[in-house]
């Protein structure tokens, strides 16, 4: 008999990889809602489309997931195919939860200007 921790250890992890600007956005939180945050990120290598993750837009190539965390937002992709999730943005609730921010987020990941 297998324990939820047994499947759990089975299952391959995720690489995080972040964007330069989501970098430096997760840089300027103030240390309490960083270190919530990075302990949210973390926990995407285990299981990226956890059940606090939604996914918000994109074709499948491109899906945006968000992660909300306290007053916090990670914007996120993942690729199954490497194993990989990249973190495309962090920021305040306030600064992410609006389309026009997700379209901005989709033309720079597709590299339009």
């Amino acid at each position: 008999m297998t324990t939820g921790d047994d499947r759990r250890i089975d299952r391959p992890r995720y690489e995080i990889e972040f964007l330069p600007g989501a970098a430096r956005q997760l840089e300027k939180l103030p240390i309490a809602g960083r270190t919530l945050v990075v302990v949210a990120i973390d926990g995407l290598s285990d299981d990226p489309r956890t059940d606090g993750a939604k996914l918000l837009s994109g074709t499948s190539d491109e899906r945006i997931w968000r992660l909300a965390v306290g007053d916090y937002r990670v914007l996120y992709q993942v690729m199954d195919g490497v194993l990989l999730v990249l973190i495309v943005r962090v920021a305040d609730r306030r600064e992410v939860d609006n389309p026009t921010t997700i379209r901005r987020l989709l033309k720079q990941i597709r590299g339009a200007p």
